[in-house]
């Protein structure tokens, strides 16, 4: 009996033995199956159920004017969106929950419904909006209505450099000016990242997420100065109010570095509401408005004279008394005029003077000087729309043509040429290729790509352009055409325009639409700034002296202050005039000239200058500066103009200075303001 259950015993605990056996190598078998013969498929179908793929867009880059101040940038906002499946699974009436967002969001009821009732996953309700409206869809509490959160473009300034920046759409695509011009660097680069989501499909996390700094776009930092681009549009504004005026631009460029610092165009628009303004208002006139210059060319018609010897500075010339015949037809002058010298010529507007310095130069070299100035050719500005202006070959020139052309007749031009023209003739006679972008950084402000002053030739000797710096001195004093554009306390060099408009329907030129214009730079002996004024048909006055010369002498006179070059006492620039007076009774070459002659450097006299601006000039003339101290340069070594080799070392010894009326303040030796503008038939 006792060996029976000894023997049963032995036979269960075997048969568990063999069942557990049995059990562990089905699950031996079964893991195998899991993890190695499917192991890589259930592992991609797990991956798939809760690994999701993000595409995450970069936030745009943002737009920043010279000193670092925000012109675009990109904001978080709340954007309404429905799921009509899920409305409908919640038994939901899309017509009563369309009537309840339509009281917030001001939208149609009635098409809102017919999107709520669609057979769809998603429809966008309103993008996009106020953060109350955003509150009030929250308190709703509808289920199927959510927010999320978008990037919004945004303008702080409004209409200021609106033409510039020009503005994004509502999906951050650039549509104008560096918006458009910059669109690749500012968008950057989409990019997929993995995460991992609950059951609900929310992203609970996402080990290879990055800093939202690191996939951002590209930020631009532009050579605008916020302030005087302001104090432009505020003047500009006021300008073609007062005269009625159609519209207008200004430019304000830096000479030295070929820096734009102000842009301005009238009417304005704001970029934040675009769809609010006509497209006419959009347009930024400075790059794309083509006219005819007019008078404002004839120092560029002098300088090439000058330069090749076929007019000398104090040489006389008759003006036949307002009335002559070139090629056939009658030239006129707005006053009649006999005997005039260069100086008087375009301190007066003559254009028969004109015409026959250019006759006496040549077709050719005309054309060609034009050319060099860089009329007929786009500068370069690098925002989209800029046109290059027409200037005919010389071959295709009739001869009145030679004359017509000479005083800026059957040729147009841009405000940014004639601003980037005069800026060679405020520097000494370099052009400097126009630069609107400083550089470019990252999202964590570290510079990727700068842009460096560029010179793109000389233009014409650095004598010849001083000299026509001073006979343009004559334009605004007493007797010339531009004394409303006087400076009390600085010298200023400047040539005004008017120009009779062309009629398209009957031919010819209109007789009640002109352009008014100045263009200038101050202060004429160390140039800052050039500014080129244009004023669109003007009604209640049109000569460029009486329209466009008070609105450069206000965008100048603060525009000086904000660069902290302080005026000048009376008694100085009444010296100064008196020496440009007796300047021009020689011609002979200067010491700098014969230096570059002979294969040498000549020494620029940057006395006074910060030491940044000391730096600039004499690495244009390839010297190395040597430093000693700090604030303006108080004595240097070797001398102004004295010639020496490429590569040496000039000694500057600086010093702090306070300045007051009568004292001569640092100033920049090649900074210009140019005025692009305009002109009219026989008038100055």
């Amino acid at each position: 009996m006792k060996n029976r259950r000894q023997r049963w015993f032995r036979a269960r605990i075997a048969l568990l033995g063999a069942c557990v056996m049995c059990v562990a190598m089905l699950v031996v078998v079964r893991a195998f199956h899991v993890q190695i013969s499917s192991g890589d498929r259930l592992r991609e179908m797990a991956e798939d159920q809760h690994i999701r793929h993000l595409r995450v867009s970069p936030r745009r880059g943002a737009i920043y004017d010279r000193h670092g101040a925000e012109l675009a940038v990109s904001v978080d906002v709340d954007s309404v969106y429905a799921n009509p499946r899920r409305l409908e699974a919640m038994e939901q009436d899309p017509t009563l929950v369309a009537k309840r967002i339509a009281k917030i969001l001001d939208v149609d009821p009635r098409r809102l419904a017919k999107r709520l009732g669609s057979d769809r996953y998603f429809v966008w309700i309103e993008r996009r909006v106020t953060p109350h409206e955003a509150t009030r869809i929250r308190e709703l509490d509808i289920p199927g209505v959510e927010l999320t959160t978008e990037a919004r473009r945004y303008y702080p300034n409004r209409h200021l450099a609106a033409h510039l920046v020009g503005f994004a759409d509502i999906d951050g695509r650039g549509i104008e000016g560096i918006e458009l011009a910059y669109e690749d660097r500012l968008r950057g680069a989409d990019r997929r990242v993995e995460a991992i989501r609950d059951r609900r499909g929310h992203v609970v996390f996402a080990d290879k997420m990055e800093d939202d700094r690191t996939i951002q776009g590209q930020s631009v930092v532009l050579t605008i100065d916020k302030a005087i681009q302001h104090i432009a549009e505020r003047e500009l504004a006021l300008g073609v109010r007062t005269f009625e005026a159609r519209g207008g631009s200004v430019v304000v460029m830096d000479p030295s570095t070929g820096e734009i610092l102000a842009l301005a165009n009238y009417p304005p628009f704001n970029p934040n509401e675009p769809s609010k303004h006509p497209t006419a208002h959009r347009r930024n006139r400075a790059v794309v408005d083509r006219f005819e210059p007019g008078s404002t060319v004839k120092p560029f018609t002098m300088a090439a004279a000058l330069a090749a010897g076929a007019v000398k500075p104090n040489q006389s010339i008759n003006c036949e008394n307002g009335v002559t015949r070139i090629g056939g037809r009658l030239l006129h002058d707005a006053h009649p005029y006999e005997w005039l010298t260069p100086t008087q010529i375009l301190a007066y507007s003559s254009n028969i003077g004109t015409a026959k310095i250019a006759q006496a130069l040549g077709k050719k070299d005309l054309y060609r000087g034009f050319r060099r100035f860089g009329f007929g050719e786009p500068t370069g500005l690098g925002v989209p729309g800029e046109t290059a202006g027409i200037l005919r070959h010389y071959r295709r020139w009739y001869e009145i043509d030679t004359a017509a052309v000479s005083f800026g007749q059957g040729m147009s031009v841009t405000n940014v040429q004639m601003a980037t023209a005069m800026s060679a003739i405020a520097n000494g006679g370099r052009l400097m290729q126009p630069m609107l972008v400083r550089r470019m950084t990252d999202g964590h402000g570290a510079t990727v790509e700068e842009n460096k002053p560029r010179v793109r030739r000389q233009v014409v000797p650095r004598r010849v352009a001083k000299l026509v710096g001073q006979m343009l001195t004559a334009v605004t004093e007493p007797g010339g055409t531009a004394i409303e554009a006087a400076i009390d306390g600085y010298l200023v060099a400047g040539k005004t325009g008017t120009a009779q408009k062309a009629d398209y329907v009957h031919g010819g030129y209109a007789k009640d639409k002109w352009l008014a214009s100045f263009i200038g730079f101050a202060p004429a002996d160390r140039p800052s700034v050039v500014i080129s004024v244009v004023i669109d048909e003007p009604v209640i006055a049109h000569y460029g002296g009486t329209v466009a010369g008070p609105v450069f002498r206000r965008i100048a006179e603060v525009t000086l202050r904000h660069m902290g070059i302080a005026p000048e006492g009376r008694q100085a620039v009444l010296a100064k005039k008196k020496e440009r007076q007796i300047a021009p009774a020689e011609a002979e070459p200067a010491p700098e000239e014969e230096a570059v002659e002979k294969g040498e450097s000549a020494v620029p006299d940057v006395r006074s200058l910060p030491l940044r601006q000391a730096v600039i000039a004499l690495h244009a003339e390839s010297l190395v500066a040597e430093v000693e101290g700090s604030g303006v340069v108080l004595v240097q070594h070797p001398a102004p103009g004295k010639a020496v080799a490429h590569g040496s070392v000039v000694q500057l010894q600086l010093e702090r200075r306070r300045f007051d009326a009568d004292v001569a303040p640092p100033q920049s030796r090649t900074r210009a303001l140019t005025a692009a503008v305009s002109r009219r038939p026989h008038a100055p």
